[in-house]
């Protein structure tokens, strides 16, 4: 059974140094972006310098440090799903010795009359994924330790936000009315694919997270349309807002 996969009494045989040796802390920041307009006019923006690369079979990722005013940041294209991107935490923090990471999405609204309009602040997230039981001991929810951090920037700066339940799901073409319906009634306002398994890899090496959305699509509708999902994608101002998190930390 898959929640018998946290195991903390034996060592792991693959470790990150098995691919990238011991490496000299390069910063505390770590901002990600699931978005391929956002990275790389985020690179045009700011002064950077490429500092290591992700390696994998199917593609290369470039790890960047930004200069972004008086702080400097890694900043990395993220993958989607929760067992890459939370695994792509792990070796971020290996190759830069960041352990603050703030990540940013999209997410589909459960809840429209809630979310629509407002930041959506994740206070815990509904594990329907895998790869947070390999780092927490099995429970149906996890926390979401930093929202609260992130509800401090969106009162101070004037915006609309929402803080609530989420629901982590790998499976977006099984998102079912039976089970939206039941992860609404259960206080969830938003599905998105990655949180739960990066927020349980970051409790577990003692990492910070700091995690915002934006509502593109909407589940809880009669009739299902993906418009909306671009510009919650895509948004500049995301990284705006990870910019004044990043300034606080």
């Amino acid at each position: 059974m898959i929640t018998d996969s946290f195991d903390i009494g034996s060592e792991p045989i693959i470790t990150p140094a098995s691919f990238y040796g011991e490496r000299e802390k390069i910063c505390d920041i770590a901002i990600g972006t699931f978005s391929r307009k956002i990275y790389p006019a985020v690179l045009e923006r700011f002064p950077n310098e490429q500092v290591g690369e992700i390696r994998s079979a199917n593609r290369i990722i470039p790890v960047y440090l930004l200069n972004i005013g008086s702080k400097s940041a890694i900043f990395y294209l993220s993958e989607l799903g929760s067992a890459l991107a939370a695994t792509q935490a792990i070796e971020i923090n290996a190759l830069t010795g960041a352990d603050k990471f703030i990540l940013f999405g999209s997410a589909g609204s459960l809840d429209s009359e809630k979310t629509t309009g407002r930041y959506v602040i994740p206070t815990e997230a509904y594990r329907d994924e895998g790869m947070s039981y390999h780092y927490a001991p099995p429970a149906d929810h996890i926390t979401i330790k930093n929202a609260e951090t992130v509800e401090k920037i969106c009162i101070e700066n004037g915006y609309p936000y929402v803080k609530g339940r989420v629901w982590t799901t790998d499976a977006i073409f099984r998102e079912t009315s039976y089970l939206v319906n039941k992860r609404k009634d259960e206080g969830c306002i938003a599905v998105e694919m990655e949180l739960a398994g990066v927020q349980a890899v970051c409790d577990f090496y003692g990492f910070e997270l700091y995690y915002f959305l934006v509502t593109g699509d909407v589940l809880d509708a009669d009739n299902y349309t993906s418009v909306g999902l671009h510009d919650a994608n895509h948004g500049m101002d995301k990284f705006d807002i990870a910019l004044k998190i990043a300034d606080m930390l």
